[in-house]
C-alpha cells in the first residue's frame, strides 16, 4: 500500500511539473497581469514545442479570433463611426477586408498547415457614395487589450488607384533555442488605396471575393474619372 501511495505521489508531481508549470521564462514574464485568454495566446506564440507543451492548436487559436470577430458588428461600427446611413453610401456594395497584421508590434507563428498567424488582426470596411469613398479600420491584439480604430474619406477625383500587394514584414517570433524573440520575414497580402503622396493599407486574405470586390472598385473609379 505504501508503495502504491509513493507511486501516485510521483505521478502527481510529474504531472504538475510538466503539465501545470511548463511555461518558459519569457512566457512567465509576459503573462503577468493578462486575462486567461491572453495568457493562452501568449503561450501559443511563445511556448516551446514538446510533448508536454501547454499550447493550444492552430484551429483553437483561429476559433478564438473568430469569436472576437463574431462578437462585434464591424459593419455597423463602421457606419456609426463615419456618421452615415447605409442608404447614403450605396453607389456600389460595401467592401470588407480582413487578415493577420504582421510587423514589429505583433508575434508570428507558422502553423502546422504552413500558414503564418499573427497576434494582431485587422478588419476594414469601405463604403461608396456618389462622390467619396469612406474607409473604416479596426485592428485588435489577441495577447493584450490593444486596439486601434481609424477612419478616412477620399474624393474619387483624388484617388489614383486601388491595388493589391504582397509585402514582406519583419515580425518577432520566439526562438526556443535562443530563448528570445528573433525577427523573421513574413509575406502578407494587403489592399492599398492610393492618393498622391500616400497609401492607405488594409490587411486581407486573397480569395475570389476580394478579387471581385477590387475589380468592382476599379470599375467604379474608372467610371467616376471618365
Amino acid at each position: 500500500m505504501i508503495g502504491v501511495i509513493i507511486v501516485l505521489l510521483i505521478v502527481a508531481y510529474v504531472a504538475y511539473k510538466f503539465l501545470g508549470n511548463n511555461d518558459n521564462d519569457y512566457v512567465k514574464q509576459r503573462i503577468k497581469g493578462r486575462n486567461e485568454n491572453q495568457k493562452k495566446v501568449i503561450r501559443y506564440f511563445c511556448n516551446d514545442d514538446g510533448c508536454f507543451s501547454k499550447r493550444m492548436k492552430d484551429e483553437e487559436y483561429d476559433a478564438m479570433v473568430r469569436n472576437v470577430l463574431n462578437s462585434m458588428d464591424f459593419k455597423q461600427k463602421a457606419l456609426n463611426k463615419i456618421g452615415l446611413d447605409e442608404s447614403e453610401v450605396n453607389e456600389i456594395e460595401p467592401v470588407h477586408f480582413e487578415g493577420w497584421v504582421f510587423g514589429k508590434k505583433a508575434y508570428a507563428r507558422l502553423g502546422k498547415d504552413n500558414i503564418y498567424r499573427s497576434s494582431a488582426y485587422q478588419v476594414s470596411w469601405l463604403f461608396f457614395s456618389a462622390n467619396q469613398v469612406y474607409l473604416y479600420q479596426y485592428t485588435f491584439n489577441m495577447d493584450e487589450d490593444g486596439k486601434k480604430e481609424a477612419t478616412e474619406e477620399y474624393f474619387y477625383k483624388d484617388i489614383t488607384n486601388f491595388s493589391t500587394s504582397s509585402d514582406t514584414e519583419e515580425t518577432p517570433q520566439y526562438d526556443p533555442k535562443q530563448k528570445k524573440n528573433i525577427l523573421i520575414n513574413v509575406d502578407s497580402n494587403r489592399f492599398a488605396l492610393t492618393v498622391p503622396g500616400d497609401k492607405f493599407y488594409c490587411s486581407m486574405e486573397q480569395n475570389d471575393y476580394t478579387e471581385r470586390a477590387i475589380q468592382g472598385m476599379k470599375a467604379k473609379l474608372r467610371e467616376k474619372k471618365a
